[in-house]
């Protein structure tokens, strides 16, 4: 199992009113912490695409920061988790350009991850006419299988759909190197984890809780991808889940940081934009917010396998069991509301005590796909 972390750009109120330069310092310190990563071992970030969601998420660009990052990086791989290629939010040329220029400048390092959005709050801003979310599904699957057409042909042939055209043109640039950067796709639902699979691409499990939920849907994706006619130059047969980690020298200390780093207020803002998201039994409407967690209530998440909180050897049984139930990667949503020298401890203890543990590849496996198909 590979691992990676992910950033968004969260910017919670309490920070903004208290200072003025907050979405400033919070955009860099994640730039920075994607740094750290890379030195420390993990060998994939993600960054969002999110619009109007105000405190939850303010990287909107994130090819703007992906081109930073793989400037400021080594070895690590930079995701678009997602880029939105809906024709009205992003034309699809354009996504394919600037996919491929990601590539040139990563030397292969760019993972291209798609998705139809947050929910109703950020679809509703580009696509004020749509009355049912699914109606995004429709404009994802017309577009997806053109962006390998407008890699690997000469001269893109066009095309002509319900919800966009082109008339023949070459696109440029064309990849680095031979074939394109590895596929994926943000999937929600196990109808959606087949649905990936059987066009060979890889699963961004964002909507992944637990471990006993990834074990049901890896299976019905494992079982798809094996008959898979991808869309691109070859399957890229991986899942991806994220869970957020907080991981300190002691056990105590990680509980600590957990129960006061504000996680209750991220969660209500991700179920207050993620609205197309089944709303599990408890959580409030907002503005109801979520309790604030105790360390008792962190104990408890803790054992029902909806957080990673603890000592290095805690983290790393706790890893073993992502493992074990088949993730592919595991992505760290990383703590919020704790200083950078505490998130950095995280990453640092990390890299150093779990991943050589569990990660034995030195090379990843998207890199293995893609030369596979060269």
């Amino acid at each position: 199992m590979e691992f990676g972390v992910f950033i968004q750009g969260y910017v919670p109120g309490s920070r903004s009113q208290a200072d003025p330069e907050a979405e400033h310092k919070a955009l860099m310190e994640e730039m920075d912490y994607v740094v750290q990563a890379d030195r420390a071992g993990f060998k994939y970030a993600w960054l969002t695409e999110h619009h109007f969601l105000e405190e939850y998420s303010h990287l909107s660009a994130n090819d703007v920061a992906i081109g930073y990052l793989v400037h400021a990086t080594e070895r690590i791989h930079v995701g678009s988790g997602i880029f939105n290629p809906l024709p009205r939010v992003n034309h699809p040329v354009k996504v394919a350009e600037r996919v491929a220029m990601l590539d040139h400048l990563s030397g292969g390092r760019f993972e291209f991850g798609t998705g139809r959005g947050a929910g109703s709050h950020e679809i509703l801003g580009f696509l004020p006419d749509v009355t049912d979310m699914n109606a995004t599904k429709e404009m994802w699957e017309e577009t997806i299988g053109e962006f390998p057409r407008m890699w690997l042909h000469d001269e893109y042939p066009g095309f002509s759909g319900k919800h966009w055209s082109l008339p023949p043109r070459k696109v440029l640039p064309k990849p680095y190197g031979t074939a394109h950067p590895a596929m994926w796709y943000a999937a929600g639902s196990p109808a959606s984890y087949e649905m990936a699979a059987r066009k060979g691409l890889g699963v961004l499990g964002f909507s992944v809780q637990k471990v006993s939920d990834m074990e049901w849907v890896v299976e019905s994706y494992k079982h798809a991808v094996r008959e898979a006619e991808p869309v691109g130059a070859f399957v890229n047969d991986n899942v991806m889940v994220t869970s957020t980690a907080v991981c300190a020298e002691t056990r105590e200390e990680a509980r600590r940081l957990a129960a006061r780093g504000g996680l209750n207020y991220l969660q209500s803002l991700l179920f207050r934009y993620h609205d197309t998201f089944p709303r599990p039994e408890g959580i409030p409407e907002w503005p109801e917010l979520l309790p604030e967690y105790s360390e008792e209530l962190i104990d408890l998440l803790v054992a029902e396998e909806l957080l990673i909180c603890g000592d290095p050897d805690d983290v790393l049984r706790q890893c073993k069991r992502w493992e074990s139930a088949g993730a592919d990667q595991l992505v760290f949503g990383l703590p919020v509301g704790l200083s950078p020298a505490q998130t950095a401890q995280t990453i640092r203890l990390i890299g150093e005590h779990v991943i050589p543990k569990i990660d034995t590849d030195p090379v990843h496996r998207t890199t293995r796909f893609r030369q596979a198909a060269s």
